[in-house]
């Protein structure tokens, strides 16, 4: 019988979750440990600066001049995180953006995103969806990539992105960003800290990279299930199982623990949502999506738990 939970019941998997870091699990410790001399991202190179407005908080007063072949480009800090953001996630809707990435803070994101667009670093789009759904979207250009890995702005093993996927990817991914922000809070609770975030696409282009290479010879099943074990994923009806999202973050004890999540939504067909569950993703689903997803989990006796969005 599934069940639709409050957030806020999110925050005991996570104590539990906690019992077990990754570098005592797997066998891959070195490839999931971080550097310890570079945990922090990288400071923001101050090549140049020009006065704003004093009333202004600090990361706003400062303008910092990035040079790329022959062109300059103006940032605040405050300008530069939000292309790290949007890098990150692909798309970011507008008003999660400016509600969750600045804290409420309309103005502040206008101004921010006015200036981005003006110097070609990000876009904006609309995208359409169920029952008149439609919103404003953000995405890094192929210049904002650019942009930020050139400075070496970049965290460390963080992969960005650059440019619209298809419709209805966006549609799916624009929610990633809100579901970070709730996690990402349960996560600051218990004394952790966020260090790198993995799309699926990140997963799959790795996934398919080493596939690539398994000798005719091997059995293709066998290779499956070690690779799908070197990423701590699972194998379920002769597939690798990727979750949407993975955030990896440090605990209190400095470990490096790993959650995979899931956005399930009305469109999710039986097969698909039964495997999400075997492989033990965590699933997330808008409210408007909770009773047709408790159908199909109790009428295919799915055991899954079903967390608001």
């Amino acid at each position: 019988m599934s069940r639709a939970y409050r957030f806020s019941d999110f925050e005991a998997f996570l104590r539990k979750h906690s019992e077990a870091p990754l570098s005592r699990q797997s066998g891959h410790a070195d490839r999931l440990q971080l550097d310890r001399d570079s945990r922090e991202s990288p400071p923001i190179e101050r090549q140049g600066r020009d006065r704003n407005n004093t009333q202004e908080d600090s990361s706003d007063r400062f303008r910092t001049t990035y040079r790329h072949r022959n062109r300059e480009y103006s940032l605040r800090e405050s300008e530069v995180k939000t292309l790290i953001e949007v890098g990150k996630f692909r798309v970011i809707p507008a008003d999660d953006l400016g509600g969750l990435g600045y804290r409420g803070d309309r103005t502040r994101m206008e101004s921010d995103v006015q200036n981005l667009r003006r110097q070609g670093l990000i876009e904006q789009r609309s995208i359409e969806g169920h029952e008149s759904y439609s919103k404003q979207v953000f995405a890094l250009t192929k210049e904002g990539h650019k942009l930020l890995s050139q400075q070496d702005l970049i965290p460390d093993r963080q992969a960005i992105y650059h440019g619209f996927v298809k419709a209805k990817e966006a549609r799916h991914d624009a929610d990633l960003y809100r579901l970070y922000h709730k996690v990402g809070k349960e996560i600051d609770r218990v004394g952790g800290k966020v260090r790198r975030v993995v799309l699926d696409y990140e997963l799959k282009r790795e996934l398919y990279r080493k596939l690539s290479r398994v000798r005719p010879e091997k059995d293709p099943v066998y290779e499956r299930i070690q690779l799908a074990s070197e990423y701590d994923l699972k194998f379920v009806n002769h597939k690798i199982v990727v979750p949407d999202l993975r955030i990896e973050y440090e605990d209190e004890c400095r470990d490096i623990r790993r959650l995979d999540l899931e956005i399930a939504t009305r469109d999710y067909r039986p097969q698909g949502l039964a495997e999400k569950a075997k492989a033990g993703f965590h699933l997330f689903a808008r409210p408007q999506d909770h009773p047709k997803l408790r159908r199909v989990l109790d009428t295919h006796e799915i055991t899954a738990e079903i967390f608001a969005l």
